[in-house]
Formats: structure tokens, C-alpha cells, sequence
């Protein structure tokens, strides 16, 4: 039976009355309906979040206008790059506490929070305060002939922030995902009115004390708490010049509408994704297995690059679903701040609701549980690790993201029968080649549509790695320099001289 977990860290964080709303550096009351966060693993409530409202979306646009054209803007890139590092120490010292914090509002294990995501997102820090002094513009001979006579025209170019950013991020990594908008968003000058999901935003509430301290000016980072409403109204808001979304491509559609319709506002979405992971005869048995399976049950598969689709080739297609089943039967569920914990509830009952309908409808047209399969416990959201086989690829299971942790596995014979198999999806976020022939290995990564596609590993992230998505997976691209790129504009000046 799963007990409330007693924090250890956080517990003068979670006892500090209803959660306000983060504006020009003041926390406020929200004008809309209060709404509790409670802990997937038991059900136990956390805390009661304020909700922001029309007037609260206005203010705290106004703030980040201002901070961007006066705080802000006055900071030389040096002086924005010593806060971004100072940023990152502060993550890093309270590192227990947000990790905790992570665990009990998201599920995820105490392993996964304290010693990946949380570092991670200190790092995006650090790795953008590297580039806050070196963006640079170009000097340019431009081939005018009518300047007037003995003049010449001389041109250069500026980059210069967008401006507002409106940040709405997911409920499966809250805090690392918000640090990969929040980094290079600051980086480049900008200011940022954040938008965290409503499932999950106790990391992010922390996180903004965490500002203050580390010298960031007056409404540089406003934090807005709510529903979908509020991310909404952030899209269509007359003072954001950009938007940047990670979640859904339903949500991403409607964001597209919503953005565009209005203010032609700046665009970048990483959206769903339904990776495949192309496994080889020749392939390393003792390595892939294991590789397979982090990649579809780390975090309970609530990973937007998650391995869900398996396609391995028929000498090792029997081998590969046995391995993955004892993987999936060797992990222990339990609440993610307990110390023999793998895997923790999925975010949500409704997300567990969802999770299941697709297995159990896939289970109804044919396909095969190996195991798991089943909803887990009387309290909590937990699902058990699932493995099938059989699955039609016609299925939504098969052509829908899951979310959760189930993985289908299908033998193949003809490798490029698999490459099409592979490419078969609106979906390009990621993929996963594994074989001990690296030549077959870069045609084979060559030729799938995805964003990033990783060769013997799965889920390898680091903030100089650039990701995105194709297709319906997304618009523009997050990390390295083209994550910077999202944040800046290009001003061409000519003079005649």
C-alpha cells in the first residue's frame, strides 16, 4: 500500500498557505478559481495554486514590456550572463528541495528528479550564459551602385531579443523543460511571462522565489498559474511577441490558431511524438535491451521521445520481447520518494484513464499483452510497465501517442520494409537505431524522418544537442544555437558615408 510520503526538504514550501501568482516581482492573488496539486502517488493533496485571470495576463505582460525596455535591456550581455550562472547555483543548492518538490507533485522517482532533470536544468543555465556575450551581428558591402556621388552605403547587422515570451511547458519534466525555454529566452534579452502546466507547478513557484535571490530585476520572469485558459490568453495577447510551447499536437494546433489569428506572434512547438526503434539481428543484445527499455519506460513513458513502437528483425524479434518483459517485470512501482522505487504513478488518474483505454482497445482488436497491462494499487495513479505484440499497425496504439509506459514490438524481415514501417506516422520527434554495423546504422538514420535519431542509446540529452520535430512533430528547434536563434531578430542598418 502506498503512504503519503512525508517531505523532508520542501515541507516549509508546501506549508506556506495558498501558492500566489509570480508579477513585476511580487506575488499577487489570481483573479480566477483556486485549484488544488495533489501527489499522484496517493491522491493527497500539496497545495492550493492561484489562478490567473484576463487582468493578471495583462499585468504581468506589462511588467516583462517594461523590464524588457528598461531592467533589462540596460544589462550589458555580461552582466545577463553572471545572473544566468548565478541562476544555475541556485538550482544547484536547492537541488534536494526542487527535487523533492518534482517527485511529489509529478510522480516521477527521486533517482529521476535529484540526479538528471534538476542538474539538467541548472546546466541550461550555465550553457546559455556562455552565449549571452557572443551574439553578433555581421558587417556587410552591399553592391549599391546609385549612392549618391563620392558617398558609398555601408550596411551591418544587429540581433536584438523578440521581446515578450510567453513559455507554456509540460506536465512530465516541468522544471527542465521550463529552464530549456526560460536559458536561452534570457540569454538573447528577452523577458518571459512562464505558464506552467496545471498539473505540475509547484517546481516552477519555487523556482521563482529562487529568481529574486539571484538578482534577476523586477518582471524579467512573471509566473502565471491556471489552466488551459490562461496559456490561451497568453497566445493571443497583443504584447507577446513570441510563443514557445512544449505538450500536445492537439494543443499545439489550437496555439497555431490562437497565436495566429490574433498577432502573428512568433512560433515554436515541440509537440507529440511516436519514436520507433529499428532493432537489428547483429544487433548487442546485453546493451539494447536495457537501452529499449529505458527508453520507453523511464519516467513512466510520459517522455515525448519515448521508444513506443519497436521494430526488430525476426532472428532476434523473440529475444528482444523477452528481454523487454523481464525489464518491465523487474521494476518496482512504489512512490517516487521511496529508495527502492523505479517507476511512480503517471501524472494524473484521468492520464491513467487515458493510458489504459489504449491498451485495453488494442487488447479488443487483436492484440497481445505479454505483460503488464493493468492499473495498479486502490490509491494513486499507477499503470504496470506494458509490453504487446500482434498489434495492427492501423491501431491507435500504434499510430496515436500513448504517453505511458507500453511498448509495441513488431518483427521485420526487410529492412527497408522497416525504414517505410518506421516513417508511417504524422509524427518526427525522434527514433532509435540499433545494430553493430555503424555503416547500415548512418542509411538507416539518414533515411528516418524525425529530429533526432540516436544509434545504439535512446533519450541522450545534453543542452548543445539541438532538438525538434518534424511533421506534426513540431515547429523550430530547441538547445544549442538554434535554441538561441528562437529568441532573437535580425535588424539590417545602411548608411551612406
Amino acid at each position: 500500500m502506498i503512504t503519503a510520503a512525508l517531505p523532508r526538504y520542501c515541507a516549509d514550501f508546501l506549508r506556506d498557505g495558498t501558492k500566489s501568482l509570480l508579477v513585476d516581482g511580487r506575488w499577487i492573488p489570481g483573479s480566477g478559481e483556486p485549484f488544488e496539486t495533489s501527489d499522484p502517488a496517493t491522491g493527497v493533496p500539496l497545495a492550493t495554486l492561484a489562478s490567473a485571470g484576463a487582468g493578471e495576463v495583462d499585468t504581468a505582460i506589462a511588467a516583462a514590456r517594461h523590464a524588457l525596455q528598461n531592467e533589462w535591456a540596460s544589462c550589458t550581455p555580461a552582466a545577463r550572463a553572471r545572473v544566468l550562472w548565478r541562476i544555475a547555483e541556485a538550482i544547484d543548492a536547492h537541488a534536494d528541495e526542487l527535487a523533492e518538490l518534482e517527485t511529489l507533485d509529478q510522480g516521477k522517482s527521486w533517482a529521476t528528479s535529484r540526479f538528471a532533470e534538476i542538474p539538467s536544468a541548472a546546466e541550461q543555465f550555465r550553457y546559455y550564459a556562455g552565449w549571452a556575450t557572443k551574439i553578433t551581428g555581421t558587417t556587410v558591402t552591399p553592391s549599391i551602385t546609385y549612392a549618391p556621388p563620392g558617398r558609398k552605403v555601408v550596411a551591418h547587422s544587429v540581433r536584438e531579443p523578440v521581446g515578450v515570451v510567453a513559455a507554456i511547458v509540460p506536465w512530465n519534466s516541468p522544471l527542465l523543460m521550463a529552464a530549456m525555454k526560460l536559458a536561452p529566452a534570457l540569454a538573447a534579452g528577452c523577458t518571459v511571462v512562464l505558464k506552467p502546466a496545471e498539473d505540475t507547478s509547484l517546481t516552477a513557484l519555487r523556482f521563482g522565489e529562487l529568481l529574486a535571490e539571484s538578482g534577476i530585476p523586477d518582471g524579467v520572469v512573471n509566473i502565471l498559474t491556471g489552466g488551459g485558459e490562461v496559456g490561451r490568453m497568453l497566445a493571443e495577447h497583443a504584447g507577446v511577441d513570441k510563443v514557445t510551447f512544449t505538450g500536445s499536437t492537439e494543443v499545439g494546433k489550437k496555439l497555431v490558431a490562437s497565436a495566429g489569428a490574433h498577432n502573428l506572434s512568433r512560433l515554436t512547438l515541440e509537440l507529440g511524438g511516436k519514436s520507433p526503434a529499428v532493432v537489428f539481428g547483429d544487433t548487442d543484445l546485453p546493451l539494447t535491451i536495457p537501452g529499449l527499455a529505458r527508453g520507453i519506460f523511464a519516467n513512466c513513458g510520459q517522455v515525448c521521445v519515448a521508444g513506443s513502437r519497436i521494430y526488430a528483425e525476426r532472428r532476434v524479434y523473440e529475444q528482444v520481447v523477452d528481454g523487454l518483459a523481464a525489464a518491465a517485470n523487474a521494476l518496482r512501482l512504489g512512490h517516487g520518494l521511496d529508495d527502492d522505487t523505479d517507476l511512480g504513478p503517471l501524472v494524473s488518474l484521468r492520464h491513467r484513464e487515458t493510458v489504459a483505454s489504449y491498451v485495453d482497445d488494442g487488447v479488443r482488436a487483436g492484440a497481445t499483452v505479454v505483460t503488464g497491462g493493468r492499473m495498479v494499487g486502490e490509491t494513486g495513479s499507477f499503470y504496470e510497465p506494458t509490453v504487446v505484440v500482434d498489434a495492427a499497425p492501423d491501431l491507435p496504439m500504434m499510430r496515436e501517442e500513448i504517453f505511458g509506459p507500453v511498448v509495441t514490438v513488431t518483427p521485420f524481415d526487410d529492412p527497408d520494409e522497416v525504414i517505410a514501417w518506421a516513417n508511417d506516422t504524422d509524427y518526427g520527434l525522434a527514433a532509435s537505431v540499433w545494430t553493430s554495423d555503424l555503416s547500415r546504422a548512418h542509411r538507416v538514420a539518414d533515411a528516418i524522418r524525425a529530429g533526432t535519431v540516436w544509434i545504439n542509446c535512446h533519450s541522450y540529452f545534453s543542452p548543445e544537442l539541438v532538438k525538434g520535430g518534424h511533421k506534426q512533430s513540431g515547429w523550430g528547434y530547441e538547445n544549442g544555437a538554434a535554441g538561441l536563434e528562437n529568441y532573437l531578430e535580425t535588424k539590417t542598418v545602411c548608411l551612406s558615408i
